[in-house]
């Protein structure tokens, strides 16, 4: 799997900088986002380096199909099951680290707005 020396992201995934992590699996890891927009807020992210979902998505349909499947599995484990999976692809939808990554969001009512 390729990694980005630069990125944020791989850097976790390398144990670089710290996470806090509620899933390590062999193509996907997930840990709690910085900045919670819910209750439960959870990055799930693929272990190999894609800029963005649209990437991942058209290179390697298993690790996006890993990447929903981490989703309803951290979800579960966190004791919801109805729980929103956002993707940002590109800086003009609000993405800021260009590495993968699906928020996991649940907690509450999802017709509030995402700040």
């Amino acid at each position: 799997m390729s990694a980005d020396p630069d990125c944020l992201f791989c850097k976790i995934i390398a144990g670089e900088i710290p996470g806090d992590f509620v899933h390590r699996g062999e193509r996907t890891v997930a840990f709690r986002d910085i900045n919670p927009q819910a209750p439960v807020h959870i990055l799930v992210v693929p272990r190999g380096h894609q800029p963005n979902a649209a990437a991942t998505a058209a290179d390697d349909a298993a690790a996006f199909a890993d990447i929903a499947a981490t989703a309803r599995a951290v979800a579960a484990a966190e004791g919801y099951d109805d729980y929103r999976l956002v993707f940002n692809t590109g800086a003009g939808a609000g993405q800021t680290v260009f590495h993968t990554h699906g928020h996991v969001l649940a907690g509450r009512s999802m017709d509030e707005h995402l700040a």
